[in-house]
């Protein structure tokens, strides 16, 4: 259970902030960074959830999504150690694994693709866009991180599959992909 019962501490004011475990670090530690992107992503899927023309079957999957994302958090929070105490939040195989059978379960109503797609056709779409783009950065954070201390690989798998059930979602969100936009390669030129 977590309780906050100060918002503000004033710990941080002069530029660094406390881990999970307690050790104080930059607010530019690879670590903080990787977890603020994350929690970026999560903000950016809140948005998504409200936008217009949302399908119903996505909303439940978006909730479950911010709450994973804050497990992903959690998880980022607190360095990994060789052996974790009993009852660390660590994100697992079959939270990779619901993902997995999302995107395969949004994937088969889809229109087939000749083309890469631009972000944009309907609201709901762009805000997923946005999302997927988000996500991209956060697992390029988490692996900056991941060069340089131990980090839970099912982090970086999670992140993975949740930038394609992003563009899949996106593209269900696009009338099941009927409303794409498509790229055309040199059109302007």
């Amino acid at each position: 259970m977590v309780y906050l019962n100060r918002i503000y501490t004033r710990g941080g004011d002069q530029g660094q902030t406390s881990l999970g475990d307690g050790a104080r670090v930059a607010k530019t530690h690879l670590r903080v960074v990787a977890y603020g992107a994350v929690d970026e992503l999560n903000a950016t899927v809140g948005v998504a959830r409200l936008a217009d023309g949302l399908p119903k079957p996505l909303a439940p999957i978006l909730r479950d999504m911010q709450n994973d994302l804050f497990d992903v958090g959690a998880d980022l929070c607190v360095p990994q150690r060789q052996e974790d105490e009993p009852g660390s939040l660590r994100v697992t195989a079959a939270q990779v694994t619901r993902l997995e059978q999302a995107i395969d379960e949004f994937n088969v109503r889809l229109q087939p693709l000749t083309s890469f797609v631009l972000p944009g056709g309907s609201p709901a779409a762009a805000a997923l866009h946005v999302c997927r783009t988000v996500c991209r950065r956060a697992e390029v954070e988490v692996v900056r991180l991941m060069d340089t201390e131990s980090v839970n690989p099912e982090i970086l798998k999670y992140l993975n599959r949740l930038s394609d059930l992003l563009f899949v979602m996106a593209r269900v969100a696009n009338d099941d992909g009927r409303g794409d936009v498509l790229w055309t390669p040199g059109r302007n030129r």
